[in-house]
C-alpha cells in the first residue's frame, strides 16, 4: 500500500470511481515520492477518457480551477488549489503508441494501463499507483522501476534502441535524468544512445534545448555534458562546445583540454550560484578558444583575444539554440568579454584606476563576473590557485571601496551632450563625445571626482582646446 500523502488523489480516485474509470498517478510524481522529493505536478491515466476525467474532478475542486483541453493529444489539464497546495494535474487515456521512421510524433490507439506503462521512457518512470477505492494505493511496477530506483539506474522498458529510434527525445532526457538525479544509465541504454545519437536531428531544437537548460541547472552539469560527449550527441547540436574537446601538441608543449576546463568552471559556478544565464556564461567563457589558438615557438600555446571572439559567438549560439536574445544574451555576452579582466587586474598592482573602469564596465552583474573569474580558477597547484585567490579578494575589497566613495556603478558622466550644445551654442559634432569621454576617462582614472562642479569645470577647460567659447562670453 503506497500513501502519496495528499487528499487530492483520494478525492480523483473517488471522481475515477463514480464514472466507473480504472485510474492511476503514474510517471514521475511515482518516482519522486520513492526518492522523498517534493512534486506538484501530477499525471494521471485512465482507461477511458483522461478529458471527461479531468472535467468532472475539476466541478468538485472549486470554480477557480482552469481545465486546459487538448484534444489532438486526447489530453487535458488542471490547474488549482486543493488541500492548501498548488497543483498541476495532467489527465490522459491509457494508450498505446506506434512510431513512423521520420517523427517522433506516435500514431495513437486507446490501450490497457499495460500498454502505457510499455511506452514510458524508463523504467523509474513507468510504475503507477492505483487511485481507486479498492485498490487505492497498489502499486503496479511491471518492470522493477523500484529495484531500478534503489540502485540509481536507468533502464527502459522495452529494448532500448527501439524506444530511442520511436522517441529521440527520450535520449536527452535519460542524459538529464543521469546529470539530475546522479544516476547511471544502464550500458545497453547507453550503447542505444551512441547508436541512435543521429535520429536527434528529427527533434525541434526548442524541446533540445529544454532538456540541455535542465542539465546545465541539475547539481553537477558536468555529469551530464560528458554523457552528452560521450554519446555522440552534443556534436550534433552544439559543435562549438564539443570542439573544445583535445590537447594539441608541438614540439612537445601542449595546452589544457578546454572541454573539460570549461565543464570544471560550470560545476564551480553551480556550487555558487543557481542562476541559468550565469551558468550559460561559464559554459561559453571559453568558446572561443578554438578559433584564437595559435602556437608561438617562444611562449608556446596562446589564446589571444578570445575573450572578444567569444563574446562575438554568443548570438549566433543563442540563436541557433533558440535561447532568449534579449537581455539574457546581453548579460552572457557581457560576462564572456569581461571575464578576463579580474584576471589581468589581480596579476599585476591592483589599482583604483583599473578597477573603477571594470566596475563601470560590469555595473550591476559586477558580483556574477566576480563568481564567474573565481570559477576559472582550475589549476592543479595549489600556491598558484590560492595566489589567485587573495589577489582576487583584494580586487573584491578594491570594488567595495571605490563603490562606495566614487559611486561608479552604472554612472553617467555628470556633464551631458545637452549642457555642452547649449553652453557652447553648438550642435551635434564630434567634439561633444570628444568632451564626454575625456571627463568619463577622467573620473575612472581618479584625476577628477564624480561630481557635477568639477566635470563642468573640466568641460569649460576643454573646451577652451577645441577653440569653443561659452554663449555667456559670446
Amino acid at each position: 500500500m503506497i500513501n502519496l500523502g495528499h487528499p487530492i488523489y483520494e478525492l480523483i480516485g473517488s471522481v475515477a470511481d463514480e464514472m466507473g474509470l480504472e485510474t492511476y498517478a503514474v510517471g514521475g510524481v511515482v518516482r519522486d515520492f520513492f526518492l522523498g522529493r517534493p512534486c506538484s505536478d501530477i499525471d494521471i491515466v485512465c482507461v477511458g477518457s483522461g478529458i471527461a476525467l479531468a472535467e468532472q474532478v475539476a466541478k468538485h475542486i472549486d470554480h477557480t480551477s482552469e481545465v486546459h483541453i487538448f484534444r489532438n493529444f486526447g489530453t487535458a489539464q488542471i490547474h488549482c488549489h486543493y488541500g492548501g497546495e498548488k497543483w498541476e494535474v495532467e489527465f490522459v487515456g491509457a494508450r498505446r503508441e506506434s512510431y513512423q521512421r521520420d517523427s517522433r510524433k506516435p500514431i495513437v490507439e486507446d490501450g490497457t494501463l499495460e500498454d502505457d506503462q510499455n511506452r514510458r521512457d524508463f523504467t523509474v518512470n513507468a510504475m503507477a499507483v492505483c487511485l481507486n477505492k479498492n485498490r487505492f494505493g497498489e502499486l503496479v511496477d511491471p518492470f522493477g522501476g523500484i529495484r531500478d530506483l534503489n540502485n540509481g539506474i536507468l533502464r527502459t522498458p522495452l529494448a532500448p534502441g527501439i524506444t530511442f529510434s520511436d522517441d529521440p527525445l527520450r535520449m536527452m532526457r535519460a542524459i538529464r535524468f543521469a546529470s539530475q538525479l546522479g544516476f547511471t544509465i544502464e550500458d545497453n541504454c547507453l550503447q542505444a544512445i551512441c547508436d541512435n545519437a543521429d535520429r536527434l536531428k528529427i527533434i525541434s531544437q526548442e524541446r533540445i534545448t529544454t532538456e540541455l537548460n535542465k542539465i546545465i541547472l541539475s547539481p553537477r552539469p558536468s555529469v551530464g555534458l560528458k554523457l552528452l560527449e560521450k554519446t555522440g550527441l552534443l556534436r550534433i547540436f552544439f559543435p562549438e562546445f564539443s570542439n573544445l574537446k583535445g590537447v594539441e601538441t608541438v614540439n612537445g608543449r601542449g595546452h589544457k583540454d578546454n572541454f573539460y576546463h570549461t565543464l570544471e568552471v560550470v560545476d564551480n559556478v553551480a556550487e555558487k550560484s543557481n542562476d541559468l544565464w550565469l551558468r550559460w556564461a561559464a559554459m561559453l567563457h571559453d568558446i572561443g578558444k578554438p578559433a584564437t589558438k595559435r602556437f608561438d615557438e617562444r611562449i608556446g600555446w596562446t589564446f589571444h583575444g578570445h575573450e572578444v571572439k567569444g563574446s562575438q559567438m554568443v548570438k549566433r549560439i543563442f540563436k541557433r539554440l533558440r535561447l532568449p536574445l534579449g537581455d539574457k544574451m546581453k548579460y552572457v555576452e557581457k560576462l564572456v568579454l569581461l571575464h578576463l579582466r579580474p584576471i589581468v587586474i589581480s596579476e599585476d598592482i591592483v589599482t583604483d584606476s583599473a578597477v573603477r573602469r571594470l566596475l563601470f564596465e560590469a555595473g550591476d552583474d559586477i558580483d556574477d563576473l566576480m563568481i564567474l573569474c573565481e570559477a576559472d580558477i582550475t589549476s592543479k597547484k595549489e600556491e598558484k590557485k590560492k595566489r589567485f585567490r587573495d589577489n582576487y579578494q583584494l580586487v573584491r575589497q578594491k570594488l567595495v571601496e571605490l563603490e562606495e566613495k566614487d559611486r561608479i556603478r552604472n554612472f553617467q558622466p555628470p556633464v551631458s551632450g545637452l549642457d555642452i550644445m547649449q553652453t557652447f551654442g553648438i550642435g551635434p559634432c564630434h567634439a561633444i563625445g570628444d568632451i564626454k569621454d575625456t571627463i568619463k576617462d577622467a573620473i575612472l582614472d581618479g584625476k577628477i571626482p564624480n561630481e557635477r562642479d568639477a566635470a563642468w569645470q573640466m568641460m569649460l577647460s576643454l573646451g577652451k582646446d577645441l577653440g569653443l567659447t561659452p554663449v555667456s562670453e559670446q
